[in-house]
């Protein structure tokens, strides 16, 4: 098979890497062929942060900024992109001072992450210290550079995927909200895109890494090579890689056809394009249900959900996968589609067993379809995991009911973590509907709730302990639409919950 050059802009110049094989990871191509070895290689999997790397590509005429992890991202995945590592900040030419009319000579020796680290103390063994300093990048060039204050609690949430070993993060949190009283610096992105736009001249064509740019060239990439592993934000094929040592021969990367980056709403419901980006599609679910903000937070870290793909979260089937609760208890559907044509059909009737579903051989997953919320919809997510960030729910439970003149008339609740697949508490929805919404009935279908999954015990939960939690859960919703002082169901559609 033959490779595609791997192109990007880094450093003011555009750069160009030939022979680089399609499983190959840009935490690999950074420190082993380049020589990068700023950017560390901590957990290997998503975890950690310490490979934090920024990417910059062009969305609607505007350079648009992601901080992920090099480990389980792909290097051609960043073809055609800007790329940013911790040694970048100080060497570009284009990190200039900000004002009127920059300097065209560097004058810059730290950027404002990592002086505002240096000047609060925010690194002891330093190991960590790379991965914070881009993750404050990417920060700064979203908040900063938009003239947008970063508090305590955006910068808890922005850093919940680094992990600090030795520091601690108080001093950390401290830097985050430092960075914007130093004298600031800017990224000349006009250059930038106009240098980004020079690369979108096709690349010379390879068949090892596959990365069609319509829907139509990519269903006929997927029929012509059923064979070739399918990657969106690679966030688990990714761990297949680090983790249990897999070589893929040949890739086929969905997330360059455009049909699959479309995010659109109109009046009856919200549309997701299988390759948009977690925090993209959380962002757009978030501005319907404001209610989901702590959930979809608390969904890995910051990095993890700007690689990371709605579509490729439910094409993976992973029983303990948050969004799929989520996205049943939306009654969502999802469309798969081959050269044959496209069908339809509820999300959690795509799973047949553990990672097993119904995708044939020549299709993909294209987009998700969430209705808007009714007006008697009352939705809560729960998750429970042993850390609050950035940490594999034990149980997952996502409850949606419309409640009409103190009935029930519809009930979709979604869970996770308590069988092989993402499920539909059906018999438990069944005790909810067109009962009154009272004590007494909520015990029921708490009872309903508990006998329906029988869940396995594992080193996050015992099984008892998941079935008494989805009971409490149910529980907790019916206490929460009471409220202290009898709050009405509407009050309690628009409270935010964890």
């Amino acid at each position: 098979m033959t490779h595609r050059p791997l192109r990007f802009i880094r450093r003011g110049q555009p750069a160009a890497l030939h022979d680089v094989p399609p499983d190959r990871t840009l935490l690999e191509v950074l420190r082993e062929d380049l020589g990068c070895t700023g950017t560390k290689e901590g957990c290997g999997e998503g975890d950690c942060g310490a490979c934090t790397v920024v990417l910059g590509e062009e969305r609607h005429g505007k350079l648009h900024y992601s901080a992920v992890n090099s480990c389980i991202r792909l290097a051609h995945s960043v073809d055609g992109m800007a790329l940013w590592t911790v040694e970048d900040l100080a060497e570009d030419p284009l990190i200039r001072p900000a004002g009127p009319a920059p300097s065209a000579e560097k004058a810059i020796t730290l950027h404002p992450a990592q002086e505002a680290m240096v000047q609060c103390h925010g690194s002891q063994c330093g190991f960590c210290t790379p991965g914070f300093v881009m993750s404050l990048f990417g920060m700064y060039q979203n908040h900063v550079c938009h003239g947008q204050p970063i508090t305590r609690e955006l910068a808890q949430e922005e850093l919940s995927g680094n992990l600090c070993r030795c520091t601690g993060y108080r001093p950390i949190l401290d830097a985050a909200q430092q960075m914007a009283s130093l004298p600031p610096v800017a990224v000349d992105e006009a250059q930038v895109l106009r240098q980004l736009a020079q690369l979108q001249a096709p690349a010379a064509d390879g068949t090892a890494y596959l990365a069609p740019t319509t829907l139509p060239a990519l269903l006929a990439a997927r029929a012509a090579h059923p064979g070739a592993q399918v990657v969106a934000g690679c966030t688990d094929v990714g761990l297949w890689v680090t983790k249990m040592h897999k070589q893929y021969a040949q890739i086929l990367d969905v997330t360059r056809a455009a049909e699959l980056l479309h995010l659109g709403e109109d009046a009856q419901q919200i549309t997701i394009g299988a390759a948009v980006s977690l925090t993209d599609a959380f962002a757009a679910l978030t501005r319907q249900w404001p209610q989901l903000h702590s959930f979809a937070t608390r969904f890995a870290g910051l990095p993890v959900r700007n690689s990371g793909t709605l579509g490729g979260n439910v094409a993976n089937g992973s029983p303990i996968g948050d969004s799929m609760p989520l996205l049943i208890a939306l009654r969502a559907q999802i469309v798969l589609a081959s050269t044959r044509g496209e069908r339809t059909l509820a999300l959690e009737d795509l799973y047949t067993g553990y990672r097993q579903n119904v995708i044939a051989p020549d299709e993909l997953l294209v987009r998700i379809v969430v209705p808007r919320p009714g007006v008697t919809e009352a939705l809560r997510a729960y998750k429970i995991s042993k850390r609050f960030d950035d940490d594999i729910s034990a149980v997952c439970l996502v409850i949606n009911l419309d409640i009409e003149a103190g009935v029930v008339r519809r009930a979709s609740i979604g869970a996770g973590g308590v069988a092989a697949t993402p499920a539909r508490a059906r018999q438990t929805e069944a005790a909810l509907t067109g009962q009154p919404w009272s004590a007494e009935t909520v015990q029921k279908a708490a009872d309903a709730l508990q006998a329906e999954f029988s869940p396995i015990s594992d080193m996050r939960a015992s099984g008892a302990y998941r079935r008494t939690v989805l009971a409490s859960l149910l529980q907790r919703f019916w206490l929460e639409s009471q409220g202290q002082d009898a709050v009405s169901v509407e009050n309690f559609r628009l409270e935010a919950s964890v």
